[in-house]
């Protein structure tokens, strides 16, 4: 993980993150001087950034948010203060409402962001510092540290080149914790387009079938927040296996961008799933990510005991073929 460490100094009033990444210092930059980059990891896992106003200069404001799994959203504003092009970057940092208005229930702070030249590329330095000892302790009871270091290890897929990061190596399986597994998926695709695969229902019937011998037989989704969707599959000819389905409810629908949605199987006795589906296109390469939480480590681990990568590696070849080849 690029972050190195993340330490307090109740004294200072200051809470500081390092990380070190081998890009050089220019190419760390524009990861923050760019609001599209910005919003692909500030914010942890599950709660991704949107930047709808990003004035860069000093005394410009930047207002964003971070939308939850369940759709709930958290505002947030920047004031810039100063920028040292490509090496400093101070901001008041604030709570907001939905309009930009800072929220004064909570104490404002100040970060400064500094970027350096190291021998292995650059690094990375935020320090975040409060007005008070109470402010201190309030934004870390929040979840302050944990969330920067969150959001800065998702940092590293923003700064590669997709095309050799991910191009080519296939459904990438990564076990972040008990409860929540990482998928990533790179094709040579517009994200407009692997969105119509996981959302038309004609497309869908045509990849998303896993191993050969299988048919996908109900494919419905009121692809709005709030709507239900349900799939199922039955075998074909001489495939041995037993019709099955899942289905569940659309928690965040953000077109081209992002999909959040429960998801249990039919008629199984088991809690839902939450899968976050997120797709983040440079260059003509979509990352997909796909984060899933799991009500406990024992569901975790027998799902993925079924050979699940497997089977979606086999799916994404065929979307590959029959959909994004042709298109």
């Amino acid at each position: 993980m690029p972050v190195t460490s993340v330490t307090t100094d109740p004294e200072a009033l200051t809470m500081t993150l390092v990380g070190d990444f081998p890009v050089p210092v220019e190419r760390l930059w524009t990861a923050f001087a760019d609001p599209r980059q910005l919003e692909r990891f500030w914010g942890p896992p599950g709660y991704p950034a949107t930047f709808d106003t990003y004035d860069f200069r000093p005394g410009g404001i930047a207002h964003y948010w971070m939308t939850s799994p369940e759709g709930e959203r958290f505002y947030g504003r920047w004031d810039f203060e100063a920028i040292e092009e490509p090496h400093r970057i101070v901001v008041r940092d604030s709570f907001a409402d939905a309009k930009g208005e800072i929220d004064d229930s909570v104490p404002t702070g100040r970060m400064t962001f500094e970027f350096e030249a190291t021998d292995a590329g650059s690094r990375f330095t935020a320090v975040s510092a409060s007005p008070t000892a109470e402010a201190l302790e309030q934004v870390l009871a929040m979840g302050q540290a944990e969330g920067m270091r969150q959001a800065i290890d998702q940092l590293d897929m923003v700064l590669a080149d997709l095309r050799e990061y991910a191009l080519g190596k296939g459904t990438v399986t990564t076990l972040l914790d008990d409860t929540h597994v990482r998928i990533t998926r790179a094709f040579e695709a517009p994200r407009h387009l692997l969105w119509r695969a996981h959302t038309e229902p004609e497309l869908m019937k045509r990849w998303l079938l896993g191993p050969d011998g299988w048919e996908m037989t109900v494919c419905e989704n009121d692809l709005v927040v709030g709507g239900a969707y349900r799939n199922a599959w039955e075998p074909i000819g001489d495939t041995k296996g037993e019709p099955f389905g899942f289905e569940g409810e659309n928690l965040v629908v953000d077109p081209e961008r992002r999909m959040v949605t429960t998801e249990r199987m039919t008629g199984a006795p088991f809690p839902a799933n939450i899968n976050d589906l997120t797709f983040d296109e440079v260059d003509g390469v979509t990352l997909m990510t796909l984060l899933i939480t799991y009500p406990d480590k024992e569901q975790r681990d027998m799902i993925l005991a079924a050979g699940m990568t497997d089977g979606m590696e086999t799916s994404y070849l065929r979307l590959e073929k029959e959909i994004l080849s042709v298109a």
